[in-house]
């Protein structure tokens, strides 16, 4: 089959020739794969840097996507740990990491929008309790899981969200999308930390894509502002666009009631994101949440790892 595939990790995949597989066991079914999303956690797999990368070479890269069977029916699929990537001609499926969707289901906007939307969908409903009306603060808003972020935090029952981010223009859109107040992480650290603190000193949760300096900067003017310490804040660590380190005092620990946390594989288990892919899967399909998918083909898979994109856009490929 043809497939996007990386030879070194240092260079972008290239589209080329590899093995066609072959389904394993009563669960797995081969699928002609529709769509497959370039999300950050792909770059990262064909780069060799994300933690769950074993370093073996060559591989196709790819961690989801739309597949149709022979039968004509459509589903979005999880890749399984050990399998072939899914930008590809061809791709197996496990029944039990895949969702059955409805006929004239768009499979770019689908294969667009589940995986930085779950990374939201997951912190917010398996790793913290989000009682109605709660205030919800998301550091790196202006990202395309940001964006999704601010939308799924509203449609969750967040009753105010706070977007934070660098982007002037796109933080711009967010208000439409359900922003109650946008925070702008640009200029100086110490004036970046004391806007963040005046604007979402009492929030309940953050939802942090960043870390690294710019958390390092914000977290200890935040906690410091709150109007009551004690009341819990819930710091739920999703990526690192800003830094994979940080330094955090010992003393915040104590001088607020600060809970960090990460989302992720392996801190929330295979079958409890499996368990909320139906839930989101149909909040895309039926256009609840905005959805910007820049489809090209996977020929061009080389010119597709360098291609700029706007606002809420995520390149997907379609073979």
């Amino acid at each position: 089959m043809r497939a996007a595939v990386v030879h070194s990790f240092d260079t972008p995949p290239r589209y080329d020739t590899f093995e066609t597989p072959v389904p394993r066991g009563e669960h797995q079914f081969l699928v002609e794969v529709l769509a497959a999303g370039l999300h950050p956690r792909v770059r990262s797999g064909a780069g060799g840097t994300h933690y769950s990368s074993d370093g073996a070479l060559p591989m196709v890269p790819g961690v989801d996507g739309v597949g149709c069977t022979d039968d004509g029916e459509l589903y979005y699929f999880v890749a399984l740990d050990d399998a072939v990537g899914t930008m590809a001609e061809r791709a197996v499926v496990d029944r039990r990491r895949a969702v059955p969707l409805p006929p004239g289901t768009d499979p770019a906007a689908v294969a667009a929008a589940m995986n930085p939307g779950m990374s939201s969908w997951v912190a917010l409903r398996r790793r913290v309790d989000v009682r109605p009306g709660a205030s919800v603060l998301v550091l790196g808003a202006t990202g395309s899981a940001g964006q999704l972020a601010v939308q799924i935090a509203k449609h969750l029952g967040a009753g105010r969200v706070v977007a934070a981010g660098r982007d002037p223009e796109r933080l711009a859109l967010l208000p439409a999308l359900g922003a109650d107040e946008t925070l702008s992480l640009s200029g100086e650290p110490d004036e970046v930390a004391e806007h963040v603190a005046k604007g979402a000193a009492d929030v309940d949760v953050v939802i942090d894509y960043l870390w690294g300096h710019v958390t390092e900067t914000v977290m200890p003017a935040l906690l410091l502002a709150r109007t009551d310490r004690s009341a819990p804040l819930d710091w739920i660590e999703i990526g690192s666009m800003a830094g994979q380190e940080m330094a955090l005092p010992s003393a915040l620990l104590r001088k607020a009631n600060l809970r960090v946390l990460g989302s992720g594989q392996g801190s929330v288990s295979t079958a409890d994101i499996v368990a909320e892919l139906p839930a989101l899967a149909a909040e895309i399909t039926t256009g609840s949440l905005a959805v910007h998918p820049v489809s090209m083909p996977l020929s061009q898979v080389e010119q597709a790892w360098a291609a700029p994109t706007g606002p809420g856009e995520r390149i997907v490929l379609a073979p």
